[in-house]
């Protein structure tokens, strides 16, 4: 009796599907080519990266074992045998110096094959953090280098790296590594200057943080005609400014924040709006001034967190400072330099000094300090008449959005975070550890292209969802029918459990009937598992 191996296919087809689409091997193997009798080019090791970081994400060493077990071979042409580490490295290496001209013609790929909409641009960055010394790096790459990492890991080192994510489905069409200890602000204008040759002749608006407020940036996107929104940073708005505000004499916008939506009205979080122009100078008294329109954002929601971390740091603040009275004087707090000492730890821990007033005397009969306090409820009060604002910048004219258009246009920007999210959650970018700054910069690379096919895979299920009238599928958990939204998350679940008989005795590679909901995501994505990506 013959006993026939299966190898689980999983979600491989579909990636090397649309690996395809963007032309990622077909890139790659044009700017580093290889010798003819190379087992495989730099182009389909790379592509065989990608794919693993979607369905099984390994360290370099265990490739060789994952393809192995999955159709990788079968699939992508590759053996395992050829996937070892030293492989892996030399074609992260190959494609170092080249990475500017891949991620921008796969981007522009991406853009043409699925007709991403790249009118509205979101902008952000951030650090993966890095074991290792690394005491001798590359000059032409991103250098490791200490600042403030995400994770707050600040015990080690750092590359930052930046996405530009499109509002159309949420896909990062371009991405960019930076040094550990690059400042934020001072990366937007290439970055811009990237994302403006993608978007081509069309105008395009970006939205980021506050970070894009600087006023070299504001002046490169005016010159480059290139609309933007972001919104201030606290510590540049006008002192009494929110408190001046009534939020009754705002516009209400009609926007639903996602957490909110299938709540009843009344437990909804309510958006109001007011505007009016901030002037932004430059260093040098010749500088030009910038006139932006500032607008004034009312959130119930932000106001209601606020409150609520405000109680709470009081709550506990009280029960600290009520315990340091009782102390005060005992072999805890023995004298008066203790009693300050703690009282200014418990103020600065829970940030509380803008309302926090004490007075420490000493006890004339028995010499011992006497602590005593209270909160300012003028303070307090005056803090909370700020609750729930903030303000955005924008240089929109008033004709290509109103204020309420501006906020909507703006509360796209978590789509950013939600994939960084993806980038640390389901495509597992632990702490790295290579050799070489290069290689780091390489695999930055290979992560983020991961990434963009992990977004367009969820885009097109959406978008041909939609085009049946469409918004949910069934099936995504197990003895539960009810109808979610498909997720790239969900989508790549459904599709793990795909299996391949592989060729022996002369018969050619079977594939198990897929199951209902497999049949239908491979339709929605128009991909024919049947079909290999090399013959």
């Amino acid at each position: 009796m013959v006993s026939v191996l299966e190898k689980r296919l999983g979600s491989l087809p579909v990636i090397a599907e649309f690996s395809r689409r963007l032309d990622i091997a077909d890139i790659i193997d044009r700017a580093c080519p290889v010798r003819d009798v190379a087992h495989a080019t730099h182009g389909q090791v790379i592509e065989v990266l990608i794919a693993n970081r979607l369905t099984n994400p390994s360290a370099m060493v265990g490739i060789s074992a994952w393809a192995a077990a999955w159709a990788v071979e079968e699939v992508y042409g590759v053996p395992a045998a050829v996937l070892g580490d030293d492989r892996l490295a030399r074609a992260l290496d190959a494609i170092a110096p080249h990475l500017d001209g891949i991620v921008g013609s796969v981007g522009a790929a991406a853009i043409e094959a699925f007709g991403i909409d790249v009118s509205r641009l979101h902008w952000d960055m951030t650090s993966v953090s890095l074991h290792g010394a690394y005491d001798e790096v590359d000059d032409r790459f991103p250098a490791p280098g200490w600042g403030h990492p995400k994770d707050r890991r600040t015990d080690l080192q750092q590359i930052q790296a930046g996405i530009a994510v499109a509002s159309d489905g949420g896909v990062p069409i371009f991405h960019q590594a930076y040094d550990g200890g690059a400042g934020e602000v001072s990366q937007v204008i290439e970055a811009m200057q990237h994302m403006r040759t993608l978007a081509g002749q069309r105008r395009f608006l970006l939205i980021g943080d506050s970070k894009l407020l600087s006023y070299s940036n504001i002046t490169a996107m005016h010159d480059a005609e290139v609309g933007f929104i972001a919104p201030l940073a606290a510590g540049r708005v006008p002192a009494g400014l929110f408190a001046s505000l009534d939020p009754a004499q705002a516009v209400p916008v009609d926007y639903t924040a996602q957490r909110d939506v299938g709540k009843p009205a009344d437990r909804r979080g309510a958006y109001r709006v007011c505007e009016d122009v901030m002037d932004i100078p430059g260093p040098r008294k010749r500088d030009p001034v910038h006139h932006l329109r500032r607008v004034l954002v009312h959130s119930t929601a932000n106001q209601t967190a606020a409150a609520k971390s405000r109680t709470l740091k009081l709550d506990k603040a009280r029960t600290e400072l009520d315990t340091l009275v009782r102390t005060a004087g005992t072999r805890y707090h023995p004298d008066t330099a203790a009693v300050a000492a703690k009282a200014d730890q418990i103020s600065r821990q829970r940030r509380i000094s803008a309302y926090l007033r004490t007075q420490v005397t000493t006890d004339t009969a028995t010499g011992k300090p006497v602590f005593t306090w209270h909160f300012d409820e003028a303070a307090i009060a005056a803090e909370a008449a700020t609750d729930g604002w903030y303000a955005l910048l924008s240089n929109l004219h008033p004709d290509e959005a109103d204020p309420a258009e501006i906020l909507r246009r703006y509360k796209n920007q978590p789509a950013v975070e939600q994939r960084y999210a993806t980038i640390k959650g389901p495509l597992a970018v632990a702490p790295m550890f290579l050799q070489h700054n290069r290689r780091i910069t390489a695999l930055i690379t290979v992560i983020c292209l991961a990434l963009l096919i992990f977004s367009l895979i969820e885009r097109e299920v959406r978008t041909n969802l939609a085009r049946q009238g469409h918004t949910d599928m069934v099936g995504f958990y197990a003895y539960d029918n009810r109808a979610t939204r498909p997720t790239a998350r969900l989508i790549l679940q459904a599709l793990h459990d795909l299996r391949l008989i592989p060729a022996h005795d002369q018969q050619p590679p079977k594939i198990p009937q897929p199951g209902w909901l497999q049949a239908q995501l491979l339709t929605l994505l128009n991909v024919d598992p049947t079909q290999p990506r090399w013959p």
